[in-house]
């Protein structure tokens, strides 16, 4: 007897709040018809395969299977292993935040770093502070805990502090992404971080600060993290997806060591360690030099890709004022802003009907309400050159029928 694959009579199950499906999204129906091969995709917020060091990983590899196969196939501690965390602590040490191992947490991708703060610091209903825009995959891991979100000001210059009143009193915490920002590419000033700090220890919320682009800087270093201005109340969140690979899904979490402990209770409840052999390869990588030797190279791709894009709007987006973008200085985002009253969705379905159709993630879907529907999220480094060219023409060419 063959199970029955259609059914038409098979039972739902009482779903949770949590886990109860969403109604589909205009923005993913977009985004499903921008994921044809024929489309020039501005969308993918995905690191270039060309910067994966893939000789480096395949010599720390064939090296930990030679020296520790027994340990690195085998389970390991909730915390992560001592050689990776060792590395990470040197690296922000490094970076001008003292740091020790006691005050990593590994964990599987700095997206589960996300849920687990959440989990941890918010009930239903708890005040949780989010850039406007912000990064959408944060909004979609807060928002199963119910948390009320409060929209922090921000300006062309990123996050501004000085706007931060007392609706922030409350707060469990600020979601913040300081440096080469997703969706808009922006960096925020040492002045304002130091703000941003003094505003924290005012109204008594934590701050959690993701970096996942730190470190893929085109020219001048970025300001330092936020932990160098409030060490007793920030976790900064990072990630090894976007400096080595994205699918080995290391991520970790870095802040005092009392909240370190909170979180090791909770990720054993979840998947009691992240995997041991991954993390013992990146450890080798890091210790033999990543960041010196193979980042730079990463850095001057990721910064030829910007210029071609910035170079391409510069030449063939309409002179209007009401049309600009932002210039980050390192990431892998542009922030396309369009006139007021024009839908980005309408751009795209443009678009993407033209010769040359072209994705990207509308706007709207970097807020938590009153979303900005007139603006783009475009990326660039996946893209080759002369595409990324042809993709911005077809874009400009859609957005003229509109103006």
């Amino acid at each position: 007897m063959t199970a029955n694959t259609s059914c038409q009579t098979c039972p739902t199950p009482v779903y949770s709040r949590i886990g109860k499906p969403k109604e589909g999204s205009v923005i993913g129906e977009i985004l499903a018809l921008a994921a044809r091969p024929e489309v020039i995709s501005f969308a993918g917020g995905l690191p270039s395969p060309d910067g994966f060091p893939v000789k480096a990983i395949q010599e720390a590899a064939n090296w930990v299977l030679e020296t520790c196969p027994q340990t690195a196939l085998q389970y390991s501690a909730v915390a992560g292993m001592l050689e990776l965390r060792q590395a990470i602590a040197d690296i922000e040490t490094k970076s001008g935040v003292p740091t020790t191992p006691d005050e990593v947490l590994i964990v599987s991708g700095s997206q589960q770093a996300l849920d687990m703060v959440a989990r941890l610091m918010v009930d239903e209903g708890s005040k949780v502070l989010v850039e406007t825009p912000t990064y959408m995959g944060a909004l979609y891991a807060f928002e199963l805990c119910h948390p009320t979100f409060v929209s922090l000001p921000t300006d062309d210059e990123g996050l501004n502090p000085d706007l931060i009143d007392d609706r922030a009193a409350g707060a469990r915490f600020a979601y913040v992404m300081p440096t080469f920002q997703n969706p808009t590419g922006r960096t925020i000033s040492d002045e304002r971080r130091r703000k941003l700090a003094e505003k924290a220890r005012h109204y008594d919320f934590w701050l959690i600060e993701d970096n996942p682009y730190g470190e893929l800087y085109y020219a001048e270093k970025p300001p330092v993290s936020l932990r160098a201005y409030a060490p007793e109340r920030t976790l900064r969140l990072g990630t090894m997806s976007k400096v080595l690979v994205p699918g080995f899904r290391l991520g970790y979490i870095c802040g005092p060591k009392h909240v370190i402990d909170a979180l090791k209770q909770l990720k054993t409840s979840m998947d009691l360690h992240t995997a041991t052999y991954t993390q013992l390869v990146t450890a080798r990588v890091l210790n033999e030099g990543l960041f010196d030797e193979h980042l730079p190279a990463v850095r001057k791709l990721y910064a030829e890709k910007a210029k071609v894009m910035l170079d391409s709007l510069e030449a063939y987006m309409p002179k209007d004022p009401r049309i600009s973008w932002t210039k980050p200085t390192g990431g892998m985002f542009i922030w396309l802003n369009l006139p007021e009253g024009l839908d980005a969705t309408d751009l795209m379905k443009k678009v993407l009907a033209s010769d040359t159709p072209v994705g990207f993630v509308p706007g709207m879907a970097f807020y938590t309400d009153n979303p900005e529907v007139n603006h783009c999220r475009l990326s660039f480094v996946t893209v080759p050159s002369e595409q990324i060219r042809a993709g911005v023409k077809s874009l400009a060419e859609a957005l003229k029928t509109f103006l």
